[in-house]
């Protein structure tokens, strides 16, 4: 079986990631097991499980990208550079994709119920090594990244979304303090973007245990966990100054299943952080 893919066959898998993808954005049902058994019968050197693994690397691209990408085939990052170049002219040259995601994204939406809101806390990713390994070739080579629509902005444009994971969020700290017994903890919980404005760094003031301050900023997506978002020069200084007390809560799949990771201190120790807004002054 032959080790490097064609372009032929990566044509051939970025477009069967791409009807996927677009049936995702629209809430259309699809089997991911049939698109792969269907695009082995095309790609008749390549198993089923190699397929599977090229899919993944499609998600890693379109993390790159700063796009989303299908929640069920987890990024991996060690993709080839033909690769990179399929997806991302696909991504620059799709109109009615760029469309289809401002229209889904754009959407109102409204805090999830759900069953048991601790159950959505989850371990934050592991960074995946191969990831810095590629941006350091790109780097290298003088390869900008080719991109259509900005995904984080246009999903960070909907108030109503971030409002609801700063909501959920809430409910989640509430539950989380009367569990360790602290009611009266619980009780003081408080969503200060609303309360004393959005200014402050951080959105929700919550309680350690031991009664200590804990300072809350909320990035929500309704797509998969390692979805770009943005941060404010603000935030990563808050961050810094608050170092003890600041976390970052990432909400993610939360139209359908709301997850939630965190991660303490300084975002740049827990991020890769890259300009992507410039302030001119004449």
């Amino acid at each position: 079986m032959p080790d490097d893919w064609s372009r032929e066959e990566v044509e051939a898998t970025v477009a069967d990631y791409f009807e996927m993808f677009e049936a995702e954005l629209r809430g259309d049902d699809y089997i991911k097991a049939v698109h792969r058994r269907g695009l082995a019968r095309v790609l008749k050197a390549r198993s089923e499980a190699s397929i599977e693994f090229k899919h993944q690397n499609i998600s890693a691209v379109l993390v790159d990208l700063g796009a989303f990408y299908i929640e069920g085939y987890k990024p991996r990052f060690n993709y080839q550079q033909i690769l990179f170049e399929c997806v991302s002219d696909r991504l620059a040259n799709s109109p009615a994709l760029s469309a289809l995601v401002r229209e889904r994204v754009s959407q109102p939406a409204t805090v999830p119920d759900v069953e048991d809101i601790l159950a959505a806390w989850v371990d934050p990713p592991v960074p995946d090594p191969d990831r810095d390994r590629f941006r350091r070739t790109v780097a290298a080579e003088g390869r900008p990244p080719r991109a259509g629509v900005d995904y984080a902005a246009v999903e960070a444009s909907n108030r109503s979304l971030g409002a609801a994971g700063e909501e959920f969020v809430v409910r989640f700290e509430v539950a989380r303090l009367i569990r360790a017994g602290r009611e009266s903890l619980a009780k003081r919980v408080e969503r200060v973007s609303e309360t004393r404005g959005d200014g402050l760094g951080f959105d929700i003031l919550s309680f350690e245990e031991s009664g200590q301050d804990r300072l809350i900023e909320v990035k929500t997506t309704a797509y998969g966990q390692l979805t770009p978002f943005f941060v404010t020069r603000n935030e990563v200084a808050v961050s810094q100054a608050e170092r003890d007390r600041f976390h970052l809560y990432r909400a993610y799949n939360f139209r359908k299943a709301p997850r939630l990771f965190s991660r303490p201190g300084p975002l740049e120790h827990s991020f890769r952080l890259d300009p992507s807004l410039y302030e001119a002054t004449v």
